[in-house]
């Protein structure tokens, strides 16, 4: 039996648990702050915590991430709530955000009131991080999650961040709307790849669309035209081995200044285009 914070936090580090993962968990467990338990580390826990704790670490133990056990994940800044609806958050998207915003503060500066939506939205990260740099903006965003919009919902009401959300499948619910610049981060695995093991606690349509994981993406791309202003902007997250293809979408489908942003890594995991005008 578990009886103190220290014994709690070498419990943990047992199971091969991340030192700062096992703090946040047990700081949970006992609704303190992480600093607490570095003074308290004789502090005794009681039964219900200990079993709460011991449940968090097996959890994660077995790659259940850590966003899901706390309810939370930081992005661009904010804070979200997060739970097994919605994709995890990851930091290589706020590559695309930030170009994104250079858009808007760019290009698409001399837009008075910019169109921008956000398709597949999830949690909301990237339709929240845009409205909250760029409040002139007005933002939408759908996902074909009724469950994911709801989450989404809650971050932009806990933000008070206005953004208007629909349920439906990509462009479907939007009807004839148009917009300056479109951005999504849509499931792009190939359903063999590997990587999709570490990965099922997550939801699996949000990873992948199934066979090289570049229907989606052509889905966006082709779709495009019909909900871009001429000279509006497409941008698109997707693997590092894509790029090449992506480009080759958006150029087949009429889009110029084609390009290509690294994340963290130095990795290709952004493309994007401007339509050309009629």
């Amino acid at each position: 039996m578990i009886q103190t914070v220290d014994a709690a936090l070498a419990h943990a580090r047992a199971l091969g648990l991340e030192r700062l993962d096992a703090q946040l968990l047990l700081a949970q467990a006992l609704h303190r702050p992480r600093a607490w338990l570095l003074a308290h580390g004789e502090d005794s826990l009681t039964g219900p915590q200990h079993e709460a704790f011991a449940a968090s670490c097996a959890r994660r133990a077995d790659g259940e991430p850590l966003a899901y056990l706390l309810g939370e994940r930081e992005f661009h800044g904010l804070m979200l709530h997060i739970t097994p609806d919605v994709l995890v958050p990851r930091p290589d998207t706020e590559t695309l955000v930030d170009w994104a915003l250079e858009l808007l503060s760019g290009a698409l500066s001399d837009v008075d009131v910019p169109e921008v939506l956000d398709l597949g939205t999830g949690s909301g990260a990237i339709a929240l991080a845009l409205k909250h740099r760029r409040a002139r903006s007005r933002v939408c965003a759908t996902d074909v999650s009724a469950a994911a919009i709801d989450i989404a919902r809650r971050n932009a009401t806990t933000h008070r961040t206005p953004i208007e959300f629909f349920v439906g499948d990509w462009w479907q619910p939007l009807g004839e709307r148009r917009f300056h610049l479109v951005v999504s981060n849509p499931p792009y695995v190939a359903d063999d790849d590997v990587h999709l093991r570490a990965l099922r606690h997550e939801p699996r349509g949000a990873l992948t669309p199934g066979g090289n994981g570049l229907g989606a993406i052509a889905r966006l791309v082709r779709g495009a035209p019909e909900h871009l202003y001429a000279g509006g902007w497409l941008l698109l997250e997707h693997g590092a081995e894509q790029a090449e293809a992506v480009q080759g979408l958006l150029v087949d489908t009429g889009f110029a200044h084609v390009g290509t942003r690294a994340d963290l890594a130095g990795l290709p995991r952004c493309s994007g285009g401007r339509l050309n005008p009629a």
